[in-house]
């Protein structure tokens, strides 16, 4: 039950089945984009017609776009510049998988581009170039098994991002060093040392010492998101696992896990 369990929760949140990825990207809905105006970032377009496009699925390095007291990533612009040769000049499509606009009214969409060398899908190509990463939310969640292979291949090979400490993954049991990612978008990589659920919460305990070891915790909203894929997270204690999301603190390093995505488990012992 266990084992099963991993394999079920490890085929949700990313390994390689090719097939139910592709079953996910037909189903989304398809609208057309038109041309493209603008090309402001590596995750973002804007459309002749105005409309402002967040790719959904993935997440470029950010520039800073004039914002003070910001930074820009590294890669940022490589990354923008990619996404602008890969759509401009071209008519795109949206595939709409989950929630449609945000708080900023963008789209929130899956972008294909038609060429001369067939269809391509926008952050597909990004990511298996190392310039993106896969980035979900609670409510989109569609074809992401097919990126997840992607940045694993491009993860293994050192391209882009990959390449660079910035984006490294990090050792979940190394607090400290996580510390110092606090409002970073991180993936952090450890074995589970105890899941046990508490006031309507799960915690994944990544250390003995829980006031100031990694833990993943599950709020009831993504509990029930767990439930209705019927996965247990509980089941996770002892496996090795990757979690991406945003590191913030409350008696040591956090992230909060919204929805089953993002885990992905290595080894289930």
């Amino acid at each position: 039950m266990l084992k099963a369990s991993l394999v079920r929760l490890a085929g949700l949140a990313a390994l390689s089945a090719v097939s139910v990825a592709a079953l996910a990207c037909e189903q989304l809905q398809m609208e057309a984009g038109g041309p493209v105006a603008a090309v402001p970032d590596g995750d973002g377009l804007i459309l002749a017609d105005g409309r402002s496009v967040r790719l959904i699925g993935m997440q470029a390095p950010k520039l800073a776009l004039g914002r003070e007291d910001f930074q820009s990533w590294p890669l940022a612009e490589k990354a923008r510049a990619a996404l602008a040769g890969l759509v401009e000049g071209h008519e795109v499509t949206l595939g709409y998988g989950g929630e449609k606009l945000d708080r900023y009214g963008r789209a929130l969409a899956h972008v294909f581009v038609q060429t001369d060398a067939g269809r391509i899908w926008a952050q597909q190509a990004l990511i298996a170039q190392g310039l993106a990463r896969v980035y979900s939310f609670p409510d989109n969640r569609a074809c992401l098994d097919l990126l997840f292979a992607a940045e694993g291949r491009a993860r293994l090979g050192g391209l882009g991002i990959w390449a660079d400490p910035y984006y490294s993954v990090r050792a979940a049991d190394q607090p400290g060093e996580l510390l110092g990612r606090l409002g970073h978008y991180e993936l952090v990589e450890g074995r589970v040392h105890q899941a046990a659920k508490t006031g309507g919460r799960v915690y994944l305990n990544f250390g003995r010492v829980w006031k100031e070891d990694f833990t993943a915790v599950i709020e009831a909203a993504g509990l029930r998101l767990f439930a209705k894929a019927e996965l247990d997270p509980l089941v996770l204690e002892g496996a090795l696992v990757r979690v991406r999301g945003w590191v913030d603190e409350r008696d040591g390093p956090r992230i909060e896990v919204t929805h089953p995505e993002q885990i992905e488990v290595l080894a289930t012992r």
